[in-house]
């Protein structure tokens, strides 16, 4: 069945529970169904099996509604649909349900302004110059704080609230850990991996041990009940979220939300099938569920009331819960269109909200590969902020994903400059590379830098340490450190959207019992998945690094340009032969036009090789902000002559005095 084209069925109104005081309205869609009523629960969270107290008729209504009006006051009732299709009555959640009963099986009545934190009307978003000046940290919730070594207050530990924890140091060390130590690490955003209501933590049974990433969607509309401190109130999940956010906000960081509108958990008994069979989801051309997530089924976001759906739900977040960017999983199966609609919605709100997304499918989709959301579609946002994720970045940096044996740039593999220099450039186009010679696009795919995620480690795979453990186990410590400083100082020196994991700044590792390496931990216990966080004082050169870094990107905005132009007036590749003679070097000088800084002329260095590497710089008076063991804004030495020799395995950056 499909219902696309046809009007009638096109409602563009409110859905879901709309409550005052005096009154809560309820509507529904559900055009095939013969009939729908409400059951009512009452309003102890506890009592989750309970049978309705009560059950109301619901009235067929304009464009395939069903709605009631309830008039009394119904804060804090749980509820939901009995939606009768082909004969067959069944029990759905509503697809709109703001609040939720104990793991999302009943919506809940909810006063949301009752649910704001005290002077949440006043909170403010941190100041962000620009989507090219963003410096995104990917974390779980539950990860985040989970750790013995978190000093994190026991009843708030794998909690929404970890994040509102001040004051917390590693066991028995000054390191700072939780909000302090991001704070501390200079980035902008923080990017929460799933936490809206998802289907496979028992919020029942919170006393064993269970873990997942959260890629199995539930409930769309109110946040998972795992990461609050009482997942049976409806309204704890949404209050602690909100602190979160607040808490966040006031210590300068931004959040971005990871959405999961390719697959939902369920099918056939999905909220969204059962009130509507078969609209919701693609099918093949035998009819059957397509699979394009490699998940079961997929949304189809190019059907009007799917595309509705999605916009919905995030413009929802970011209205009612003052999230500041959202990360759309597989965004490859979403059609370019809704894209644009939810881009044209955000900047109504805050044109500084981000949105990317995986530029890719999980699988085989009917969806027409000319509308789909892709790296290759990301031409066809124009001047849009909807960035997509650079694998060309990735698999160029630390060697291919999938084979752990290829090395990259940083750690032995031969012939990638071009590819490091188009992750330079934030996959725009630019004169001076030659795109043949890139690993996966032979051409710019970004119209803008803003367009483009560089990262080299997020919650897939394996995480960047043990990527490079495995695939050069016969280099020291001491040379997959420099490794790493290397694969950091490519990122968080390129134009476009600087992106990493959780722990990439103190080495993390994910080790399974039996020692091996685990590539897919989204179900695997905590203590693989736990930020270790002893690992940020045994480490702490390397954090240092990564903090130098940020704080070097944040004061030039050389590093952030925000148009394919300004690169292209401000940025040129030393010539090989002419200023060094070194194979896989990458050297570029950038001017900062700003106005901000005393210093303008900037010159980048990557020296991957084994051996040293000989510059010209043409001319004098240079000092080093960046060399193999410190990063950061502040002079480290300078340089008496015109040329440098940089050592093995490191970047060097150098400004003119």
């Amino acid at each position: 069945m499909n219902l696309l084209g046809n009007d009638y069925n096109n409602y563009s109104g409110k859905l879901g529970m709309q409550y005052s005081k005096e009154s809560t309205k309820f509507i529904l869609w559900a055009p095939n169904a013969n009939n729908a009523r409400l059951a009512l629960y009452g309003k102890d969270g506890r009592s989750y099996t309970n049978a309705p107290e009560r059950i109301l008729d619901m009235n067929r209504g304009e464009q395939g509604t069903w709605s009631i009006e309830v008039k009394e006051d119904l804060n804090g009732e749980f509820y939901n649909y009995l939606v009768t299709n082909s004969g067959s009555e069944r029990e759905v959640v509503d697809p709109y349900a703001k609040a939720l009963g104990v793991n999302g099986n009943r919506g809940m009545v909810i006063d949301l302004r009752a649910t704001d934190p005290i002077d949440f009307d006043k909170d403010e978003k941190p100041e962000l110059s620009s989507a090219a000046g963003s410096v995104i940290y990917e974390v779980h919730v539950r990860d985040f704080s989970i750790n013995e070594e978190s000093g994190i207050k026991p009843d708030v530990k794998g909690k929404f609230l970890a994040f509102c924890e001040h004051g917390t140091t590693v066991q028995g060390k000054y390191t700072k850990t939780g909000i302090d130590y991001l704070r501390d690490l200079g980035i902008t955003h923080v990017h929460l991996l799933p936490s809206f209501d998802y289907e496979t933590v028992d919020e029942t049974k919170l006393n064993l041990p269970q873990y997942n990433w959260g890629y199995d969607p539930k409930n769309y509309f109110a946040p998972e009940g795992s990461y609050s401190t009482d997942p049976y109130s409806g309204e704890k999940r949404i209050k602690e979220f909100k602190e979160m956010v607040k808490c966040l906000h006031k210590s300068g960081i931004r959040i971005v939300m990871d959405m999961v509108y390719n697959h939902t958990y369920k099918t056939y008994d999905s909220n969204l099938n059962l009130s509507v069979p078969g609209y919701y989801y693609r099918q093949d051309s035998n009819g059957y569920f397509s699979n394009g997530s490699g998940c079961g089924n997929e949304l189809a976001s190019e059907r009007y009331m799917v595309r509705k759906l999605i916009v919905d739900s995030v413009i929802y977040w970011a209205k009612e819960y003052h999230i500041d960017g959202f990360r759309f999983d597989l965004m490859g199966l979403h059609d370019i269109e809704t894209m644009k609609q939810i881009r044209t919605k955000l900047d109504e709100i805050d044109p500084s909200i981000l949105m990317y997304g995986e530029g890719w499918t999980g699988g085989g989709t009917p969806l027409s590969g000319e509308y789909a959301a892709t790296k290759q579609n990301v031409v066809k946002f124009d001047k849009m902020q909807i960035a997509a994720f650079s694998d060309d970045t990735r698999d160029a940096v630390k060697g291919h994903v999938f084979n752990i044996n290829e090395r990259g740039y940083v750690n032995g593999r031969t012939g990638l400059e071009e590819t490091i220099k188009f992750c330079i450039v934030g996959a725009t186009g630019q004169k001076d590379i030659n795109y043949d010679r890139v690993i996966y696009s032979h051409w710019s795919w970004a119209n803008e830098p803003y367009q483009c995620i560089n990262y080299i480690s997020a919650h897939d795979n394996y995480t960047l340490w043990d990527k490079l453990a495995m695939s050069n186990k016969d280099s020291s410590v001491e040379k997959r450190k420099s490794m790493n400083k290397l694969a950091a100082a490519i990122i968080l020196t390129s134009q476009g959207i600087p992106f990493f994991q959780a722990g990439e700044e103190f080495l993390r590792t994910k080790k399974n019992d039996d020692g091996s390496f685990n590539h897919d931990s989204y179900n695997s216990p905590d203590r693989i998945n736990n930020l270790e966080w002893k690992r940020a004082f045994e480490y702490k050169d390397i954090v240092n690094y990564y903090r130098g870094l940020i704080k070097l990107r944040k004061k030039y905005k050389a590093f952030r340009m925000n148009s394919c132009e300004e690169i292209k007036k401000n940025l040129i590749f030393l010539e090989k032969g002419e200023s060094y003679y070194k194979e896989n070097v990458v050297a570029y000088k950038i001017e900062d036009n700003s106005g901000k800084n005393l210093c303008n002329t900037i010159v980048v260095i990557f020296n991957p090789n084994d051996e040293e590497a000989f510059v010209d710089l043409k001319d004098c008076g240079w000092s080093v902000l960046v060399n193999k063991e410190k990063a950061g804004v502040d002079e480290i030495y300078s340089i008496a002559g015109n040329n440098i020799t940089v050592p093995s395995k490191c970047a060097h950056v150098l400004i003119k005095k």
